[in-house]
């Protein structure tokens, strides 16, 4: 189908039924996408690089979370383009083509999981699927003005899909009707359908929110008098997350660049903490996938070439720190939340 007509959001069409159900499924009439990173039988599973496809067979299994979407009654139609091995976040490749920005056709649509949100956005399927290991689900869902959603990790399976980081590998999902979205969620994460649980605690991290050059009385102000009305004040706690990641994580002081410490358009411990995770991400990455880099020197295009020959040079030093890190400020999220 030409570009002009599907936004050039899918890499193959094709309809997968759910099973005939007695039963009321839950999505059922639905359609969605699935970013080709995941399996489904008989299909080659491509990650968004034609040499890719071109060295591996068709999967011979069905991805879990897409089993289970087949299962409440929803119809696949077909796999959606992608950033090359999930390596970048503008959304363009080279090979398939940029999809194009329903929401801003002029500007690029955000990656990983480009066809996936452009396939929400043009209103081709109702949901669909992508994967988030660095923001890949959450940035295109921002610039092409849809809702999307990443769990926690390991909340939803990840068998079946391509690693680029286990560590940060999750499966997301978007939509643009925010009941969809609902369901869609009961579906992967298991949930039950029943009234939603009071939350005794949601953190609004202030220094967070003074980042952005939009104020505070239209963006965390509306958020928490969005909270009150629904659930009451009692649960909103304010907190600087910044100070309370550096007292809390102490192996983050191997990552911090003491020149960052005082400007005001940065939060030194949270940029110590992206700097430890693309670290421990690229050296998962090299395990993943250097062997078949090296041996099949794929034609990628001109940055993500670039991203990925660095990953395959990096070396394991400090990532023994990356796993601490990961400890320490794990324990302290889950002090700060009380769960």
């Amino acid at each position: 189908m030409a570009k002009s007509s599907d936004f050039g959001a899918f890499m193959e069409k094709f309809v997968l039924k759910p099973s005939p159900s007695p039963n009321h499924l839950p999505l059922a009439g639905l359609t969605f996408a699935v970013k080709d990173i995941f399996d489904i039988e008989g299909y080659i599973t491509g990650f968004g690089n034609p040499d890719w496809a071109r060295t591996h067979s068709a999967a011979t299994t069905t991805a879990p979370a897409v089993m289970d979407l087949l299962r409440a009654g929803a119809t696949c139609l077909g796999k959606t383009v992608m950033d090359e091995m999930a390596y970048c976040m503008y959304g363009v490749n080279k090979h398939y083509g940029t999809p194009t920005n329903p929401c801003a056709p002029e500007r690029v649509p955000g990656g990983s999981s480009s066809g996936s949100a452009v396939a929400v956005a043009a209103m081709l399927v109702d949901f669909s699927l992508g994967t988030d290991t660095g923001a890949s689900v959450r940035v295109p869902a921002s610039y092409c003005g849809i809702l999307g959603f990443r769990p926690s990790l390991g909340a939803v399976s990840t068998a079946g899909v391509i690693p680029m980081s286990q560590s940060f590998d999750t499966v997301g999902w978007f939509a643009q009707d925010p009941m969809i979205l609902n369901r869609v969620g009961h579906v992967l994460l298991h949930i039950p359908d029943e009234d939603p649980i009071q939350p005794s605690k949601i953190i609004i991290p202030e220094d967070c929110f003074h980042l952005s050059s939009i104020p505070v009385d239209r963006t965390a102000q509306v958020l928490v008098r969005s909270i009150e009305k629904l659930f009451g004040g009692q649960c909103v706690k304010h907190v600087i997350l910044g100070d309370y990641v550096k007292d809390q994580v102490p192996s983050l002081q191997h990552f911090m660049d003491k020149g960052n410490e005082y400007q005001e358009d940065n939060i030194p411990s949270l940029a110590a903490l992206s700097s430890a995770m693309r670290l421990l991400q690229r050296y998962e990455f090299k395990n993943n996938h250097a062997e078949w880099v090296t041996k099949v020197n794929p034609d990628f295009g001109p940055e993500i070439s670039e991203r990925i020959w660095d990953a395959i040079k990096v070396t394991g030093e400090k990532t023994d720190i990356c796993h601490s890190v990961r400890t320490e400020l794990r324990n302290a999220l889950t002090s700060l939340l009380g769960v």
